[in-house]
């Protein structure tokens, strides 16, 4: 057996999601529910994400952080659109990685996927939310290049107050 420490010295294998890969997805979800004191507000299971993302119109994508032949984290993201720049941009919904293999490297390295696959697809912003009192995730991100928007702050309509205001505006 392979020493499980040996494992995190070498680059995480990065690749797109593919179906099989769900199961491990919505586990890690769970997983980054958990810490973020959220795991009361997870319904996705792997029947509901997955026509998400592979069905006839897939509206997220994936990329898999892959270790020793499991998957250990996962970036899940959308293109969005800026009126003011006129063009496209990559919005990461989630990025997570197993506490075992934080440290090396595998944040970073989904980060910077993600960064280069904005580049390639000519879009104008790569952005992203993080907790207020994820103190550790901001001072990553900051060192990544990050800069945090202290003007913005994210609205949300959901559950029974999305469907009201649905109806409001039948």
């Amino acid at each position: 057996m392979a020493d499980p420490l040996s494992t995190l010295s070498t680059p995480p294998s990065l690749r797109p999601a593919v179906p099989a890969d769900v199961p491990a997805i919505v586990g890690l979800i769970r997983e980054l529910a958990a810490y973020e004191r959220l795991e009361h507000l997870v319904e996705t299971t792997p029947e509901t994400l997955h026509p998400h993302l592979f069905g006839p119109k897939p509206v997220v994508e994936a990329v898999v952080a892959v270790r020793g032949g499991a998957v250990v984290g996962f970036a899940l993201f959308f293109t969005n659109f800026s009126t003011f720049l006129g063009r496209p941009g990559l919005y990461l919904e989630d990025l997570y990685v197993q506490p075992a293999h934080r440290g090396s490297g595998t944040g970073k390295a989904l980060l910077q996927h993600l960064g280069a696959l904005a580049v390639a697809r000519g879009c104008g912003r790569f952005e992203w939310s993080v907790l207020d009192w994820n103190e550790s995730a901001i001072g990553f991100y900051e060192r990544m290049g990050a800069t945090l928007l202290p003007d913005w702050r994210i609205c949300r309509v959901a559950g029974p107050a999305l469907q009201a205001f649905g109806r409001a505006g039948a």
